[in-house]
């Protein structure tokens, strides 16, 4: 009842994994408004479905901003934890977006790579073209998919997985995200829903070896029904 209520679509899920579909404008895990959030209502759902006695163990090992719906796996068991988020760090887990964005990208097909160093109490990251002290790499690919009036429909395949990364990244070559109040506030107006959705993660089973890939698609609603892209089957 408790992903009901807050419209979490179920993926997956075996002893080992948990995958989802993160509904948007819910927080992946307990902040400082304390609003309900993904893992809190995973682990309480966890609870109920197998009658658990005590705290429920529910591992988050990567994180969607608030904002951003779309596909997650969460581990059950910490074994699993610790080896997604060796393949995260090894890079080998792959993470894929789509996003709307204002305008069109002068390179169809292109790597960014920036530096970026975060402001925790702004909650905001500065984009640099170099390191600087505290900064950390980021780096990205994209391609734009179509382009609709002044809106691209872009694809996005995460290098790194920093904060923020894909809205400040985009934002710094002149393209912020299509609802962007943080990296896009001279083009987004109040109320507009920001446009970034994970719609594919592929990774390995962190027990089994194999490889697994899971898909989510963006929802039916502007802007994203502008593009005839996303009506191809």
């Amino acid at each position: 009842m408790e992903l009901e209520r807050y419209l979490i679509n179920e993926v997956y899920e075996d002893n080992h994994l948990l995958v989802v579909e993160k509904p948007v404008n819910l927080p992946s895990q307990a902040d400082a408004t304390g609003d309900p959030d993904l893992l809190s209502i995973l682990k309480q759902h966890l609870k109920v479905k197998y009658d658990k006695p005590g705290n429920v163990y529910l591992g988050l090992v990567h994180r969607l901003d608030r904002p951003v719906g779309g596909v997650m796996v969460f581990a059950k068991t910490s074994k699993a934890a610790a080896r997604l988020s060796e393949q995260i760090q090894q890079h080998i887990f792959e993470k894929n977006y789509l996003a709307v964005v204002h305008g069109t990208p002068a390179k169809r097909n292109a790597q960014l790579e920036h530096f970026l160093r975060k402001d925790p109490i702004k909650n905001k990251v500065t984009v640099f073209s170099k390191p600087v002290s505290q900064s950390k790499q980021a780096i990205l690919d994209y391609q734009v998919l179509e382009v609709v009036n002044d809106l691209s429909l872009v694809s996005i395949n995460l290098r790194t997985g920093r904060s923020h990364q894909i809205r400040a990244q985009l934002a710094a070559i002149g393209h912020p995200l299509y609802g962007d109040q943080k990296y896009g506030d001279h083009l987004s107006k109040v109320g507009e829903q920001l446009a970034l959705w994970s719609v594919k993660i592929k990774f390995k089973h962190p027990v089994k070896e194999e490889q697994l890939a899971f898909e989510s698609n963006p929802p039916a609603c502007y802007p994203w029904l502008e593009f005839s892209y996303l009506s191809r089957e």
